[in-house]
Formats: structure tokens, C-alpha cells, sequence
């Protein structure tokens, strides 16, 4: 049996290990929809016979954008797979150290809970936000 300080310096490197892989989770979130709005704005740009002036972005752009963010999402969904399933390894072992105290599952949006896989819900993470779409 471990004591009480044990058990809590135990879950607290839990935390900020399951907190490190969020964080990781994130990072490749928003490298895929940087590198596909470059992709995008590079494609776009490449149509365009104004060259250095402001341009906006259009329907098109955003179709380009979403066919860009589906295809380098399919390219690291493996490394999205391995991260969310290393992410619920990590919540189940903290839901042993920290009994009824968390949900599980509390890391999820309610699109995975609504059936989307960890890629899908990832996708739709960037895509739904329209909010944070380039303009």
C-alpha cells in the first residue's frame, strides 16, 4: 500500500504526463491546418494574376483548405491513433489512482461520444471552428 503523499506525487506526474500528450495532440492539430492553409494559399495564389496585393479568402480557398486539412489528417492519423489511444491508457491509469474523483472520458469532446473516431473528431475539431479559419 502506498501513503498518501506517494499516491499523490504518483498522480500528479500522471497528470502532467497525460497533460504533456494533450499538449502533443494539439501540437500536431495545428500543424496540420498551418500546413494546409500554406498548401491553400500556395495553390490559391498560383490561379491568381494579382500578384503581392491583399487577397481574401473565398469559397473556393475554404475547399481547397478543407480537401488540404482531410489529406494531412489521413497522413498522421496514425500518430493521431497512437496519442489518443496512449491518452485513454493514460486516463484509465489515473482513474485507478484517483477512483471516482474524474469521469472518464473527460478529454472528449462530445463529437468521439457522438461516434466520430479520435482522426475524425480531430478533423472536425479544425474544420467546425470556422471561428479560427484564416480569412
Amino acid at each position: 500500500m502506498i501513503g498518501r503523499s506517494e499516491r499523490r506525487a504518483l498522480l500528479s506526474r500522471m497528470e502532467a504526463t497525460q497533460a504533456e500528450t494533450q499538449r502533443h495532440l494539439a501540437i500536431i492539430a495545428r500543424q496540420i491546418a498551418a500546413r494546409a492553409e500554406r498548401l491553400t494559399i500556395t495553390d490559391r495564389a498560383k490561379c491568381r494574376c494579382h500578384a503581392g496585393s491583399a487577397s481574401s479568402w473565398t469559397k473556393a480557398d475554404e475547399r481547397l483548405f478543407q480537401e488540404h486539412l482531410a489529406e494531412l489528417t489521413l497522413a498522421r492519423r496514425g500518430e493521431i491513433d497512437a496519442l489518443t489511444r496512449k491518452l485513454d491508457q493514460q486516463e484509465d491509469a489515473i482513474a485507478e489512482v484517483r477512483p471516482r474523483q474524474r469521469a472518464r472520458g473527460a478529454w472528449r469532446p462530445a463529437a468521439e461520444a457522438a461516434g466520430f473516431s479520435a482522426c475524425d473528431r480531430h478533423v472536425q475539431t479544425l474544420v467546425g471552428d470556422e471561428e479560427s479559419l484564416p480569412v
